[in-house]
């Protein structure tokens, strides 16, 4: 393994970061990804079975960097399954269905969960999905931002129907990662940055003990 930056002059570095997206299942994590990735929307989307992901790049201070975004089933049978793909990831958006109170009730599980099985500092995204149903609403704007606040979380509300914030949530979250693996390796020396082909991949240390503490609020505008 080559642990140079550069192969030639003008390469820079590539930073490849892993997401999850997870929450209970029906709350339109799989259209939220497809309409991100691909731009696509199926009303008609089935429960995923398993995990798929897909790779979505963007370039921030000159730097590409791709986020690796895992589709996890929301499903309870599959949650053995998933589990074990929570390991390595550097953020999650932890999705409810702003129609579907049960979704929403749901939110602390799924961050008890993330906590458990992640490795490291995890960028976290709270995103109220279907905000297009606006008439048949469950969960209030305020509420989520409410829990949002009490957990360190971002906050927006989305819908992968029309694209109302499908691509700032994935971005904030993107952008939130690179921030805090610049911090760490540029400060820290419980972590590093091991450039590999290209690549940068975090090392874990002992002690984790930074905590996410800025909100972003965002809701859909009618």
């Amino acid at each position: 393994m080559s642990s140079s930056d550069e192969e030639g002059g003008g390469g820079g570095e590539e930073y490849l970061f892993k997401i999850v997206i997870i929450g209970d299942s029906a709350v339109g994590k799989s259209n939220l990804l497809s309409r991100y990735a691909r731009n696509e929307f199926n009303p008609h989307s089935k429960a995923t079975i398993g995990v798929e992901f897909q790779t979505q790049s963007m370039e921030i201070d000159g730097k590409e960097v791709k986020a690796q975004i895992w589709d996890t089933a929301g499903q309870e049978r599959f949650r053995a399954v998933t589990s074990a793909y929570y390991r390595g990831a550097v953020g999650a958006l932890i999705v409810y269905d702003i129609t579907r109170r049960t979704t929403f009730d749901s939110i602390s599980r799924w961050l008890d969960e993330l906590k458990t099985h992640s490795d490291t500092t995890v960028a976290r995204m709270l995103v109220g999905n279907k905000c297009d149903l606006e008439s048949i609403r469950n969960v209030s704007t305020e509420e989520g931002k409410s829990l949002a606040e009490a957990e360190g979380l971002f906050f927006m509300e989305t819908s992968a129907l029309d694209s109302t914030n499908v691509k700032n949530a994935f971005e904030i979250v993107i952008r939130e990662i690179y921030s805090n693996v610049s911090r760490k390796v540029l400060n820290s020396d419980s972590y590093k940055a091991e450039l590999s082909l290209n690549r940068v991949t975090l090392v874990k240390s002992e002690t984790d003990g930074s905590k996410q503490t800025s909100s972003y609020f965002s809701c859909c505008s009618r």
